[in-house]
């Protein structure tokens, strides 16, 4: 019986990192600067933040019931301690198939980087990642789970369908020319689209007219043209353009993948939505979860025995 509490050799793991590694930003809302070290985590762990600048180290799990705000961000709360902007880094976990991981931050807020996902994935990719003696947990969605909001031109709506996969399918309409010359509905499905290629590089984006606003109200303080796109009435003031012809909407697919990846486990399941958003994404969430006929807890045997988004090669990587 020894082995007994070993699992199949071929069975789906989890995955942490192989060592530490850090880096230093700014926060894109609060505008302050920021130390991050990312940790290895033992199997069960899930993703945790720790606020290390204060007087007692505080921690915060990354789960939806604990996001206390999502004004242009989804933030983590606990009592009066916050760690804002999870949602970029959250997405580079799920994009390469993270379950465990300990996140040391000096401020409130994760650094913004470069307005993408993509300083996140080779941050971890360079750490190495590990797979642990333990079955990865999927959450499989049973029964459509769907959240609105709003009505006519406002309404908005995102849901989360059964799928023997990982999919995604956005629409967004923000009526700006720069924005409506782009594509403004994607559709990614990660049995064939690959995270890093397809998703991870879409930057966050802001209208040059809302600054002061936002700065006003507490937000963007931190927002250049090194770590968002931003537009005039008319154009894309960054010199170097867009990176994918459908970069605004491919954003938005990033961060419902990060949002998303708040309910603590990787997806089975489609999820659908259109001109959603932080809040909406939230919701969802929370909807899901409230809903325990809705989903249930899986692992799988074998990459052949798992959805092809989940394979042996984690293709969406």
């Amino acid at each position: 019986m020894a082995g007994a509490t070993l699992i199949r050799q071929n069975m789906l793991r989890q995955r942490t990192i192989q060592r530490s590694i850090s880096t230093k930003g700014v926060g894109l809302h609060s505008g302050r600067r920021v130390d991050i070290t990312l940790r290895p985590a033992a199997p069960d762990t899930g993703i945790v933040f720790h606020r290390v600048d204060l007087p007692e180290v505080v921690d915060l799990p990354a789960q939806a019931n604990q996001v206390g705000d999502t004004r242009m961000a989804s933030v983590l709360q606990q009592g009066n301690v916050r760690v804002s902007t999870v949602e970029h880094l959250m997405s580079a976990l799920a994009g390469l198939g993270i379950d465990n991981l300990h996140i040391d931050l000096t401020a409130e807020e994760v650094p913004i980087m470069d307005g993408s996902a993509g300083t996140f994935v080779y941050l971890l990719r360079s750490a190495g990642l590990q797979e642990q003696a333990a079955p990865k947990k999927f959450l499989r969605v049973l029964k459509t789970v769907e959240v609105r909001e709003g009505e006519g031109d406002a309404l908005k709506w995102a849901r989360l369908e059964p799928y023997d996969g990982y999919a995604f399918s956005f629409s967004i309409d923000f009526h700006h020319p720069a924005i409506d010359s782009t594509a403004n509905f994607a559709e990614v499905d990660f049995a064939t689209d690959s995270y890093v290629k397809t998703i991870a590089r879409a930057r966050t984006f802001g209208f040059a007219s809302e600054v002061e606003a936002l700065r006003a109200a507490g937000l963007a303080r931190g927002g250049s043209l090194d770590n968002a796109i931003v537009m005039d009435e008319y154009r894309v003031l960054n010199s170097d353009g867009l990176r994918y012809e459908d970069e605004f909407v491919k954003h938005k697919i990033l961060d419902a993948i990060g949002d998303l990846y708040l309910i603590g486990k990787p997806l089975v399941a489609r999820y659908v939505a259109c001109k959603s958003g932080h809040a909406l994404n939230n919701k969802l969430a929370r909807e899901l979860l409230a809903r325990q006929d809705a989903w249930e807890i899986v692992s799988y045997e074998s990459a052949a025995t798992a959805p092809k988004a989940f394979g042996q090669e984690w293709k969406f990587a």
